[in-house]
């Protein structure tokens, strides 16, 4: 049991608890935090209830698996925050590198011709087609070829 726990040992405290529980026997281990500011993920207690017999025969694979996805979770987050870290010094410096750029090359910006105003053929588009101002009969469609038109 003590030689799964090593690997989480090294970087933490642990709390180990025993209770009974009428014929059964429940243990807890409870990792301690190493530092305020740290995930309260890597504090998930493991607790885990069986026979005397149970435990002797499975906690200490039970016990592998949590040191491992525990040993997984603080890489996986210390990874992420070494890349949100690096992130934001990265953006800092942008800002400090254009205001550092040389100003001897100052050149005039060009000056671009004025956008031409739009049209009366550029108007946003209707989701109800073109509306007819002129006093004209709309033109038939190819499905009204041959209709005539009743009044």
């Amino acid at each position: 049991m003590f030689v799964e726990l090593m690997p989480l040992l090294k970087e933490r405290t642990l709390l180990i608890t025993v209770a009974r529980l009428d014929e059964k026997l429940k243990v807890n281990v409870i990792p301690a935090r190493v530092k305020e500011s740290e995930d309260q993920a890597l504090t998930t207690p493991l607790s885990y209830t069986g026979s005397a017999e149970e435990l002797d025969a499975e906690l200490g694979k039970h016990l592998a698996s949590y040191v491992d996805s525990h040993m997984q979770l603080g890489n996986t987050l210390a990874e992420a925050k070494a890349e949100m870290d690096a992130a934001a010094k990265a953006a800092r410096q942008r800002p400090k590198t254009s205001q550092q750029a040389p100003k001897s090359d100052q050149t005039p910006p060009k000056q671009e011709a004025p956008a031409p105003m739009p049209g009366p053929a550029a108007t946003t588009p209707s989701l109800f087609g073109p509306q007819l101002t002129s006093a004209e009969p709309p033109a038939q469609t190819a499905g009204e070829e041959g209709r005539i038109a009743t009044p």
